[in-house]
């Protein structure tokens, strides 16, 4: 009975997801993906975890796959990523030793990638500290060859809690605006480090240049791998 009204509750959410998306205006900016799609080449969107709501909104790429958690609350949105053109690959991270599906969902990332489709990883996620980029995105784009596409989504009116990474929640009738930086091509990035450096370098500059009141706010969290305020701290700042 429970998982019938939490099935019947993710598509209402899906039917609420589509009348919000249909509500927004979209404008995408130096987008490189017609250029990558006419050399056959795969791509990863490498996105900040605070934009992973404007993501699927704005999403203009069917057939893209993202991970989703294995979580109750995940459950009510796989719905609403299906709806607007996500695919979602279930998985968490590994918590107290034991992994919760993260690795299989990566793995199915990386299949998905393989076939030339796009694929989207929240960079810093799912527990930060915000602007650090995981070993995940530059693992994916090694393994498949795939070139990463960073890129930050920005809403002309939106909420913002006081999370660890200030997620954004776009609001009904906004202006979304996606951006990008140039592709990281793996091939010509031997190193690691350098190519996890690079993706961070560019969302870092492209939220600077993009959204400076909320890069000015969120970059000294982004330095303090402790966190300042506690992340169960979820109370919105409208903006």
């Amino acid at each position: 009975m429970v998982h019938a009204l939490r099935h019947i509750a993710g598509w209402f959410l899906a039917l609420l997801v589509l009348l919000w998306r249909a509500s927004c205006r979209a404008t995408v900016r130096d987008d490189p993906r017609p250029r990558l799609r006419a050399e056959g080449r795969a791509y990863i969107y490498a996105i900040l975890h605070a934009h992973q709501v404007s993501a699927i909104l704005i999403n203009d790429d069917r057939g893209i796959a993202a991970m989703a958690s294995r979580s109750r609350d995940a459950d009510l949105l796989v719905p609403a990523m299906r709806v607007t053109g996500v695919l979602a690959m279930r998985g968490s991270t590994r918590r107290g030793g034991r992994d919760k599906g993260g690795r299989e969902a990566l793995a199915l990332l990386e299949e998905h990638t393989r076939r030339g489709l796009p694929s989207l990883l929240e960079v810093d996620g799912p527990l930060g500290p915000r602007n650090h980029v995981h070993r995940g995105v530059v693992d994916l784009s090694r393994r498949t060859g795939a070139t990463i596409v960073p890129c930050v989504i920005v809403a002309s009116r939106r909420w913002i809690l006081r999370s660890w990474d200030r997620f954004q929640i776009p609001l009904p009738f906004c202006r979304l605006s996606m951006t990008f930086a140039p592709p990281l091509d793996p091939r010509v990035m031997p190193d690691d480090t350098q190519l996890r450096d690079s993706v961070r370098a560019a969302l870092v500059e492209l939220e600077r240049r993009c959204d400076p009141l909320e890069a000015a706010r969120a970059q000294p969290r982004a330095n303090d791998d402790a966190a300042a305020e506690p992340r169960g701290d979820v109370r919105p700042a409208l903006q």
